[in-house]
């Protein structure tokens, strides 16, 4: 809510489905995915949430809000559902335990500077449908390639917590969405 407010939105906290309502846009933010999917369904979010996003919605999905705009999930935990909405397939904690948590430079969407990436337990896209835009890529190491930021239409996701830095670029082109 931070990094939006310091960009200029007015930003509130979406728990219940009447909330959605006056909304344009929505952040899924970090956390732990199963856990995301499982109260989204017993606080009845999740049809309401789906349905707002197939029809336009615009979302960014940092970290387990890329787990859940993801179409497809290669190790999903029993039961594990997502909103869904764009064309990629992601791993579940790709760069492996807490511990394995790292901070990368990254080029994104052709900025001339780099952008400074948090890594805690994330995903990484293991494949993007021809419609997705891939934003940025690990670019060194024994992970470099992967795909850790996406976009489709209006929906919008990185691997990395932006909020967590000052650069806050992906929360202006996430705006600039909105």
């Amino acid at each position: 809510m931070a990094a939006l407010e310091r960009c200029g939105a007015t930003t509130r906290l979406v728990r219940r489905p009447s909330e959605l309502d006056g909304i344009h846009g929505i952040v899924l933010p970090g956390g732990e995915s199963t856990t995301m999917s499982k109260l989204a369904v017993a606080f009845e979010m999740f049809e309401p949430l789906r349905e707002r996003l197939q029809t336009g919605l615009p979302a960014l999905g940092t970290c387990a809000g890329m787990i859940m705009l993801a179409d497809r999930i290669l190790d999903p935990r029993s039961g594990q559902q997502t909103f869904g909405g764009i064309d990629i397939t992601v791993r579940r904690n790709a760069f492996g335990r807490q511990i394995d948590s790292f901070e990368s430079e990254l080029d994104f969407a052709g900025d001339a500077a780099p952008l400074h990436a948090v890594f805690i337990r994330a995903p990484w896209v293991e494949d993007a449908g021809e419609s997705v835009a891939v934003l940025a890529r690990v670019s060194s190491g024994p992970t470099a390639g992967r795909i850790v930021a996406v976009q489709q239409e209006q929906l919008m996701a990185t691997s990395f917590h932006p909020e967590v830095t000052h650069d806050d670029r992906i929360h202006r082109a996430f705006l600039n969405l909105v």
